[in-house]
């Protein structure tokens, strides 16, 4: 496990660097945010890609079917509770108010989140386990509303201990217990795997919101809830902070040269646009864009975006995808391409 530590923070710490020194972090992050989104909503049963999300924030009420909107919305409700978490550590530190906080963002308007107390604890027994199953033959039965309660509030003092033990281990015990204690009726694991990204925001690990373990999580799946299950059965801690520990070497890996490909991409999109760095942060940003956006960005006349889009599509930098001749969009598929792409390993 110490070896598993000690790759793991020499990992998170060339991330956290690569972050201090990028010279528009802003773009990459909203980019990152929304496929963390898509990859986190992903492990509960959303089908919204990253396209998806993208093509509806560059041109909303372009997906029409209604499951396929639910899921983006949904996606959108965690990229809101993420980018509020983000900014409230500002002012508040990781407690409570802030979990109530970010799960209200989350379900919050999502279909049937009136039954599920956006932003509250639950107040009667949940439990965890196959469609149709129920107390008597659940996978996993959280605490009581009572125990929650105390448990709750150790968790919280967890939270705000300092120099017991690493901060990745600790980590990886907060969002371990905050599962097990599952205090939302529904939202647990999204809310469990924000809180990873922002406990290392706030020990001062990560430089910027670049680190997210939701796409080595669903990759391991089995392992994840396995490891969680023997936790709470044999006491296995050793083994599921080994897991964790490898995700983030794994994660902080692929992040670091996810971000390298793109950053190379954004010099390539200055040079093709002639030292224009607001049209290359707008594609990093969303590589999705239409004419009447990319005039807005570059701050000309429609007509004169239409002639840089076409120089641009000529270059093979920006590809139509409507086939139509009116409200068209075009995408940068190089940058969508490395924002989409999978790794293995871990």
């Amino acid at each position: 496990m110490v070896l598993d530590l000690s790759r793991a923070d020499a990992a998170l710490g060339e991330l956290s660097g690569m972050g201090r020194f990028m010279p528009n972090p802003h773009a990459l992050i909203h980019s990152l945010v929304r496929r963390e989104a898509v990859l986190s909503s992903r492990i509960e049963g959303t089908q919204a890609s990253l396209s998806d999300v993208f093509l509806d924030e560059a041109a909303p009420r372009t997906i029409t079917g209604v499951e396929e909107a639910d899921d983006v919305v949904e996606v959108h409700h965690y990229v809101a509770a993420l980018e509020h978490g983000i900014a409230r550590l500002a002012e508040l530190p990781l407690s409570l108010r802030l979990v109530r906080e970010l799960h209200g963002k989350l379900m919050s308007g999502l279909p049937g989140s009136a039954t599920q107390t956006p932003g509250e604890f639950r107040r009667s027994q949940n439990w965890i386990g196959p469609p149709g199953s129920d107390l008597s033959n659940a996978s996993y039965v959280p605490p009581p509303v009572d125990e929650m309660t105390a448990l709750l509030s150790d968790w919280e003092r967890y939270l705000h201990e300092r120099g017991t033990v690493p901060d990745l281990v600790q980590c990886a015990i907060m969002h371990e217990h905050f599962e097990a204690i599952h205090p939302f009726l529904d939202g647990n694991g999204r809310v469990g795997r924000l809180l990873i990204t922002l406990f290392l925001i706030e020990r001062g690990r990560l430089a910027q919101p670049t680190l997210y373990l939701s796409d080595f999580i669903e990759r391991h799946r089995s392992s994840y809830y396995d490891l969680l299950r023997r936790v709470r059965t044999e006491g296995d801690w050793i083994s599921w902070i080994r897991y964790f520990l490898r995700g983030v070497e794994t994660t902080a890996k692929d992040a670091a040269v996810r971000a390298q490909r793109l950053l190379g991409l954004r010099e390539g999109l200055l040079r093709a646009t002639g030292g224009a760095p607001a049209l290359a942060d707008r594609l990093l940003a969303n590589p999705y864009i239409t004419i009447t956006e990319l005039a807005k960005v570059l701050e000309v006349t429609a007509p004169t975006a239409g002639r840089v889009v076409g120089n641009l599509v000529d270059r093979g930098i920006l590809r139509e995808t409507t086939g139509r001749n009116w409200g068209r969009i075009y995408v940068a598929s190089e940058v969508l391409g490395a924002l989409e792409q999978r790794r293995g390993g871990g």
